[in-house]
């Protein structure tokens, strides 16, 4: 099949800044990626160049198997930017309608978009009366005319409610299971940490790491934190066993390597009773992108 983003050795340099330095990727049909970068590591270039917005200098792209920019790939390719803007004099019907009528769709189509987005209620209020994650679930909408075969996402969920981000994340994970690829920008860590297939981080222009979280977990080699809780009045003891160990939140913390995991395990479960419970808490995504982030000079 034909990936739905490909990038060959993409540079792209402002005044002599490099913005994009010999950036490499593929991401495949159906395919959840995140893109991770502190603010000026490259993103919004590389989400404008695939959006054919603006030119790169060296490398080859392809969006969709056609040239960024492109009729094929406007056609093929969605876009959420992190604040959406409507007309506030328009309902959220109308606004969908308008822009169904725009890709030569079916205006009879946007109450079952508004309904995907969790916005029928609001169909036929004026978007001036909407939250911003509200406006935000219009331009979610949006994105979904035409059956795109790309979702370039830049800080979708901004503005979303815990249940509505939710209910978004559930809504990406069907279209993904429909062949739809999804680039998603984000600084909420913990939200894309379940619910992407791949992990993206740029940083000063360069991709610094890319694939899932086990393979950047495996790759960081950060160490794994064992928290323990001992049975009441059992702390000195436990402590006593395990001098490596340190107080912390009511228990006992210890962090140890990679490979001394199972062994530290080992010794924990032969304490038997002196143990009320055992949390294993391994490297968190924030963990892993500052290790890269930082390895390259951050």
């Amino acid at each position: 099949m034909t990936p739905s983003l490909t990038l060959k050795q993409l540079t792209k340099t402002f005044a002599g800044f490099t913005a994009l330095n010999a950036v490499s990727l593929t991401i495949a049909p159906g395919e959840r990626v995140a893109l991770l970068g502190h603010n000026g590591a490259g993103k919004s270039t590389m989400m404008k160049i695939i959006l054919g917005l603006i030119s790169y200098d060296r490398g080859e792209i392809h969006v969709t198997g056609a040239a960024p920019g492109s009729a094929t790939a406007r056609a093929n390719t969605a876009y959420l930017p992190e604040n959406v803007a409507f007309h506030p004099a328009l309902t959220g019907l109308e606004q969908i309608r308008y822009y169904l009528a725009l890709r030569g769709e079916n205006p009879a189509k946007a109450m079952d978009l508004l309904d995907r987005v969790g916005l029928t209620h609001a169909a036929k209020r004026r978007i001036g009366t909407y939250s911003k994650g509200m406006r935000q679930r219009v331009g979610l909408a949006q994105s979904l005319i035409g059956h795109p075969k790309l979702l370039v996402l830049d800080e979708p969920t901004s503005g979303l409610d815990p249940v509505s981000r939710r209910d978004f994340y559930t809504l990406l994970d069907g279209l993904a299971a429909d062949g739809a690829s999804i680039l998603l920008s984000s600084h909420a860590l913990t939200e894309v940490e379940a619910r992407t297939d791949r992990i993206l981080i740029l940083s000063k222009g360069n991709l610094v790491a890319e694939g899932s979280l086990p393979d950047l977990r495996r790759r960081a080699a950060l160490p794994v934190a064992l928290h323990i809780t001992p049975q009441a009045d059992k702390a000195d003891v436990v402590l006593a066993a395990l001098p490596e160990a340190t107080p912390k939140d009511g228990g006992l913390h210890i962090l140890c390597p990679q490979e001394a995991k199972l062994p530290m395990l080992t010794r924990i479960t032969a304490l038997g009773a002196l143990i009320a419970d055992l949390e294993v808490l391994p490297p968190s995504l924030e963990d892993i992108y500052s290790h890269f982030s930082k390895r390259d000079g951050q």
